[in-house]
């Protein structure tokens, strides 16, 4: 069952976002004034103060592209679905009494593996079946239109061989069908 309105992000998830933007906004600063203005010295300080404006701009837009550009790439890729399967294995483990405190990352990535790969068999199977089946249906499609035109061909032959016999009379007069042009 889905909720409706926006997801809850889980901790991890969170933290991956934080961490992100935390890293982008260190490495793309936006420097002073004055070291712009020290950088572009042989421009007039008009010309500074419009390019300064429009670094700023770039840095600014840069910033949103790049942390859209991150997101984008999280849903797509399903980070936010993993991190909470793993945050949810965590739980798990850290309520089981009996579970050793340390786990092994790399069984939890094989834990992982191991379903994805089942559901990608589970979907190829299915996809499969439906295939087949779409196939079977062409199959008896074909058979169908192929039998209508048979049984078209097969009227006009059994009516030329009545009319050549002159099996259409005796039948005719024997189910008491009197028909004065096929008598005579």
């Amino acid at each position: 069952m889905e909720e409706s309105g926006p997801a809850v992000i889980g901790s991890r998830q969170s933290d991956l976002n934080k961490s992100f933007k935390l890293a982008i906004r260190s490495l793309l600063t936006t420097c002073s004034k004055e070291e712009f203005g020290k950088a572009f010295d042989r421009f007039s300080s008009s010309e500074q103060n419009s390019l300064h404006r429009l670094f700023v701009q770039v840095i600014t837009s840069l910033h949103e592209n790049i942390e859209n550009e991150f997101e984008s790439l999280c849903l797509e890729t399903q980070v936010g679905a993993a991190l909470d399967t793993v945050e949810q294995f965590m739980e798990e483990q850290s309520l089981d009494p009996l579970f050793s405190e340390k786990t092994n990352v790399m069984d939890v990535v094989c834990d992982l593996t191991t379903a994805k790969k089942n559901e990608i068999c589970y979907l190829t199977c299915m996809l499969e079946r439906v295939e087949e089946q779409n196939r079977l249906r062409k199959a008896r499609l074909e058979l169908l239109k192929k039998g209508r035109q048979d049984f078209s061909g097969m009227t006009e032959v059994v009516e030329k061989l009545q009319l050549r016999s002159g099996i259409a009379y005796y039948g005719t007069y024997n189910n008491g069908f009197h028909d004065p042009e096929l008598m005579g």
